[in-house]
């Protein structure tokens, strides 16, 4: 699985740029949409699609590094190489991912508003507070599958 990320992504896809800008244009879009439906006044940047606006002033931008494209795949692969059932993988895999995806979009609001409210926080929130929370909620997928999706229910004794 490492060779087809290292060929198929770092070798092709990363140099490409296009998989990444569309995954952090679309979470950009997704972050602003959550912020607009909280009621804040937020907009996609119209020269950097990739960057959160909170009252017209610059707040989040969300890079290549920040997608969450290596954490769908860090999941994907964990679960594909555990012992268990196709039929599940083929669900919980992009249940999974979606999740991921819901608490990358809820890290771009809960940033933009750090950024508003506490920009001197900022910092420290984005790079231990949320990598915390989002690799606590990995590693809680992985224990699930490992634990309880990927064995087979136990036979009742006959």
């Amino acid at each position: 699985m490492y060779l087809v990320w290292f060929f198929g992504y770092e070798q092709w896809l990363a140099h490409d740029g296009r998989l990444d800008a569309a995954l952090c244009r679309h979470l950009t879009q997704a972050g602003v949409s959550l912020l607009q439906l909280a009621g804040f006044t937020a907009t996609v940047s119209p020269t950097n699609l990739s960057l959160v606006m909170m009252s017209g002033e610059p707040s989040v931008v969300i890079g290549p590094p920040c997608n969450g494209l290596v954490l769908y795949a860090l999941f994907g692969g964990f679960v594909l190489a555990f012992p268990g059932s196709w039929q599940r993988k083929l669900w919980f895999i992009p249940l999974g991912m979606a999740l991921i995806w819901v608490l990358n979009v809820l890290r771009v609001a809960a940033l933009a508003i750090n950024h508003h409210y506490a920009h001197q926080s900022v910092d420290f929130n984005h790079h231990y507070t949320f990598t915390f929370v989002v690799y606590a909620c990995i590693f809680g997928l992985w224990m699930l599958w490992a634990r309880r999706l990927a064995v087979k229910p136990s036979q009742p004794a006959a």
